[in-house]
């Protein structure tokens, strides 16, 4: 059975992004990941899907990931 792993991946740099994304997509295929650039976007994201795990980014403007890690504790 092909499952998926839903991966939630937060940063406000594109670039770690890609990095993440990469190095997670070259031995296992079947993750699918979402992205957020800021707090609030992945706050919004989470309210309609369910994941995995999620890989969250510290220094960020306005929210930063210990704000949002409260929050999705919530």
């Amino acid at each position: 059975m092909n499952s998926f792993v839903n991966i939630l991946i937060i940063d406000d740099a594109m670039i770690n992004i890609e990095v993440v994304r990469h190095i997670l997509s070259e031995n296992y295929l079947n993750y699918h990941f979402s992205i957020a650039t800021s707090g609030k976007e992945a706050l919004e994201i989470v309210k309609t899907k369910g994941f995995t795990l999620i890989l969250l980014d510290i220094v960020m403007p306005e929210m930063d990931g210990f704000d949002v890690c409260m929050a999705l504790k919530k």
